[in-house]
């Protein structure tokens, strides 16, 4: 198994560093490794090849009716994301990157089946990743020079609606951060922006400020863009302390940290908002035998397991663990084509994906995905005797419970819980962490007007030990 610091290299800004320049650290080579789930097996009946105890389904594929609907699969299914339902099931999104561009869902009840599939955006061009929102709706992201950013209801039941304020540029994907009220933003051009934008009010992206990310003599900051909804925007020209990314891809809010991509230099970032800081967490370049090229498509799984999917490539979806385990989860026996839209269902067990090409086609992954990194165990040997002590220290259980408010027309949840031992607990909602606060067992998430099945958890900072999902309906 490799171990790799892939983790320890950094590109860092901000006040703590203002009197040294940027410096950006040569990562070690890399080579391919079986990872936390062990080695690929042979290619499945379906052409996916995956470690052992996972197997694959089609869900659906382009231009043919879905089995239990009436909905032909879109074309160029790219960037998804799923949304939890009530009674336990859940939908998945999936962009349309075609000319005619789009969004559509597939619905599956508590079981898995298939109940359901329907377009929930039209009229759009080359929509190609986005994001899910903490509020529960899919941001599509159009491609293209004046693309915009499109809000969409996940069931189809309300029109989507443009969002001008996240400006008009070559979107590629969106990622919100529910703990400061940002959204950032990645731009898929070889001298592209990173954005952030910060909304008027947190659940409505009616107004706001875009900001595109600068450096000054080695230190980060945010600039203002101008006329962020009018006419495309040359960013580079009007802001010339824009910091150039090349190639931005994919982009994820996890735990306090922002993961991106760069397709056009093979890199995979992440962000610290709360140290300005960023961090080259893996480099094709520095590698004789490069794990994962062409860099697109990302997700982290509640184990802190971040998912790169490839855009060629020999067409893998390739594994970064927290123990610095760089290797391929799993790969398709596609040529032509490119991963996209990787994303867990609610319960972390279930793993959607597609192939963009030849022919579309959108799949899921069962199987013992873990919810958490194995905790250590610490051996001791006295000197004195020939007995060996094995120690661990003891189990910490938390316990969450959560009870519906309604006033007015106003919902809120209270949260309460015990058996945390750490200062500060992370609160995680719907899969993505809502909030870091004070471990003193009690927290009210006020969601407004928003409605639907919102799903509960608490976790020491970091993820783990975690409590049960508990589960609240408006």
């Amino acid at each position: 198994m490799l171990r790799r610091d892939f983790l320890k290299y950094a590109v860092v800004g901000g006040a703590a560093v203002a009197a040294s320049p940027m410096v950006l650290r040569t990562l070690e080579s890399v080579a391919a490794g079986p990872g936390p789930y062990g080695a690929l097996q042979a290619a499945d009946a379906n052409g996916v090849a995956l470690p052992t105890g996972f197997t694959s389904r089609v869900v659906a594929t382009t231009g043919q009716t879905i089995p239990g609907t009436g909905y032909a699969w879109h074309t160029a299914p790219d960037g998804g994301s799923t949304f939890a339902r009530p009674g336990g099931g859940w939908i998945y999104v999936s962009n349309s990157e075609a000319a005619a561009g789009g969004a559509s869902m597939v619905r599956f009840d508590a079981a898995g089946t298939v109940v359901e599939a329907r377009r929930i955006l039209g009229g759009t061009s080359s929509n190609c990743a986005g994001g899910a929102t903490p509020w529960g709706t899919w941001l599509s992201c159009e491609e293209s020079s004046s693309g915009r950013v499109w809000e969409c209801d996940p069931t189809g039941a309300t029109a989507a609606t443009v969002r001008p304020a996240l400006g008009a540029f070559p979107h590629e994907a969106v990622a919100a951060d529910p703990e400061r009220r940002h959204l950032y933003l990645t731009e898929d051009q070889p001298d592209g922006g990173f954005y952030r934008f910060v909304p008027t009010t947190w659940g409505d992206l009616g107004a706001g400020t875009l900001q595109v990310m600068t450096e000054v003599n080695g230190v980060l900051g945010w600039a203002t863009v101008p006329d962020p909804d009018g006419s495309p925007i040359a960013c580079r020209d009007q802001v010339p302390t824009m910091k150039v990314f090349n190639g931005g891809e994919g982009i994820w809010y996890d735990r306090g940290t922002v993961w991106f991509t760069t397709k056009g230099n093979n890199r995979v970032w992440t962000y610290d908002p709360a140290a300005n800081a960023l961090t080259v967490r893996y480099d094709a370049a520095t590698s004789s035998t490069p794990v994962l090229t062409g860099v697109d498509n990302v997700t982290v799984a509640a184990s802190g397991d971040v998912y790169v999917a490839e855009d060629g490539g020999n067409m893998e979806l390739v594994l970064l663990s927290p123990e610095g385990d760089i290797a391929p989860f799993l790969r398709l026996d596609v040529s032509g084509s490119e991963i996209t839209g990787p994303a867990f269902d609610p319960s972390g067990t279930r793993l959607y994906f597609s192939s963009q090409r030849n022919p579309g086609r959108t799949y899921e992954i069962t199987g013992p995905f873990r919810s958490s990194t194995t905790p250590t165990t610490t051996t001791t040997t006295t000197t004195t005797s020939t007995t060996t002590t094995t120690s661990t220290t003891a189990p910490v259980t938390i316990t969450l419970s959560a009870v519906k408010r309604v006033q007015g027309k106003k919902n809120s949840v209270d949260l309460r819980w015990s058996g945390a031992t750490t200062t500060n607990v992370e609160i995680r909602r719907n899969g993505s962490l809502l909030t870091t606060t004070p471990n003193d067992g009690a927290y009210t998430d006020n969601l407004n007007r928003a409605t639907g099945t919102f799903r509960y958890r608490v976790s020491h900072v970091g993820g783990t030990p975690i409590s049960p999902e508990v589960t609240v309906t408006f």
